[in-house]
């Protein structure tokens, strides 16, 4: 789709010229005066703005602050016959991209427009790139409606604005780095880079030199000057994940760094260095206890532990397991361009009753493993991982915690209690309803129509009340 030029002049033949000129590479839209220049504007989407400064007895001016104003503005770029630096810069005060003078330099302006149409493209590209990191890092990728996640939930967005330095709890597979990516979006901070950290993976001598660089020469290897991520990350936020794994010289450096100087020195150097970051922890270990065995400074503690958020085990809130499903199995069925596949009620309940020792981390490898396993229109019980295939009820057994009429999570209710909590947190919008459910409008339509009819004096006719104007919200 070529970008959009909206030319704006009130003699015929600059209009006609330009048209010609640009017509090749952009789709063209004239106009004469500010009125006819400004419905164009409400009525297409216009990349680039190219108007005269006089137009009759109306003033381009002001057709650029108005076109500045518009939800979705394009680039401004002034003509003028009466070209002085004064007027260069109060069009550029006013928002303009730049400006030229007439008579005109067709190279100069082609290569101009080019230039700007190209600069309008790189912001949209950034724009995107924000977008997708947003939605993956967002809190919406903490899926769930349980108590323990709503509570956790909460802590985020209270604490997130703020400068504090959080901790973060919890078992592997819990989900600690993406509630560290939602703190930081979440944030004043949100424009500067999220740095990580694994600790655990690096030798001690190693994770020094990564957290706070090193000199050329400062050890064997080091041929030359390396930025530590403490640098990388000034202006930003800084993730420091399985802090519990760093050894002692390391914690009385990262001590100093989060005093209130931020200072430090790279390894073999002696110019002390500031940083103005975030810190983010996290562990699976339980830093008390390792304060009370000596093997973590309680200094350091303290100052990790301004705000600490304890991640629930998936465990803890099985009714969260439909949800998170739903959402893999839309993913992975895509990434392996396999249709929207379901889930057999025997394969749900053994998911449910599985106790999930690796946690959200571990079923959503579980519903990949399904998805490509299965061979028909939904996963079965044989499709799952072997582990968790042993955690399946066994055949006739009465009373199980999740018999499929008894259980406070059986597939069905569970089913209807996240449809209900989803109708109620988003209004009765069917869309997003259905988009936090990980489910197509339409199969949300249906499960709302199945619950109706299966009991038609139940109150859970919002989703269906609503529907008709859904697509007007």
């Amino acid at each position: 789709m070529q970008p959009t030029v909206l030319i704006v002049d009130d003699e015929k033949h600059t209009r006609d010229g330009l048209r010609s000129l640009l017509g090749e590479h952009y789709d063209t839209y004239v106009a004469a005066d500010v009125a006819s220049a400004l419905a164009v504007l409400e009525r297409d989407q216009i990349d680039l703005l190219l108007t005269d400064l006089r137009l009759g007895g109306e003033d381009g001016m002001t057709l650029i602050e108005r076109a500045l104003k518009m939800p979705h503005p394009p680039i401004c770029i002034m003509m003028t016959a009466y070209g002085s630096v004064d007027t260069a810069v109060e069009a550029m005060k006013r928002g303009a991209y730049d400006f030229v003078t007439k008579p005109l330099n067709l190279d100069k302006v082609e290569m101009l427009i080019a230039r700007a149409v190209g600069s309008r493209r790189l912001e949209q590209e950034n724009r995107s790139l924000r977008q997708q990191v947003d939605e993956r890092f967002g809190l919406e990728n903490l899926l769930g409606e349980s108590v323990a996640l709503r509570e956790v939930l909460d802590t985020i967005r209270q604490v997130a604005p703020s400068s504090a330095n959080i901790l973060l709890e919890g078992e592997s597979g819990t989900g600690k780095e993406l509630a560290a990516h939602a703190i930081h979006n979440l944030s004043r901070r949100h424009n500067g880079k999220f740095v990580t950290v694994h600790c655990a993976a690096l030798s001690p001598q190693l994770l020094e030199s990564e957290l706070f660089g090193h000199e050329r020469g400062a050890f064997t290897g080091a041929h030359e000057r390396r930025i530590g991520r403490f640098e990388q990350a000034n202006g930003g936020t800084i993730f420091l994940d399985e802090i519990g794994e760093i050894d002692a010289t390391t914690q009385i450096k990262l001590l100093r760094v989060m005093s209130e100087e931020r200072a430090f020195e790279r390894v073999g150097g002696s110019q002390t260095l500031h940083a103005d970051v975030r810190l983010i922890a996290a562990t699976n270990k339980n830093l008390e206890t390792l304060v009370s065995e000596g093997k973590f400074r309680d200094d350091l503690y303290f100052r990790l532990n301004v705000v600490k958020i304890t991640m629930p085990p998936l465990r803890a809130r099985k009714e969260d397991i439909p949800l998170l499903v739903r959402s893999f199995l839309r993913h992975f069925c895509k990434a392996n361009e396999k249709p929207l596949l379901d889930l057999t009620t025997d394969a749900m309940n053994t998911l449910l009753t599985y106790d999930w020792p690796g946690n959200v981390r571990e079923l959503r490898t579980a519903i990949e493993h399904g998805v490509v396993m299965a061979n028909g229109a939904k996963v079965t019980l044989r499709d799952l991982p072997a582990a968790v295939r042993q955690a399946a009820p066994a055949a006739g057994v009465r009373g199980h915690a999740f018999d499929e009429k008894a259980s406070a999570f059986d597939l069905h209710a569970t089913e209807k209690r996240l449809i209900t909590q989803a109708l109620a947190t988003t209004k009765g919008n069917i869309t997003a309803a259905a988009k936090k459910l990980g489910i197509s409008r339409r199969t949300l339509h249906r499960k709302i129509n199945e619950m109706n009819t299966a009991q038609p004096n139940d109150q859970h006719t919002s989703g269906k009340a609503d529907a008709s104007s859904d697509d007007a919200r």
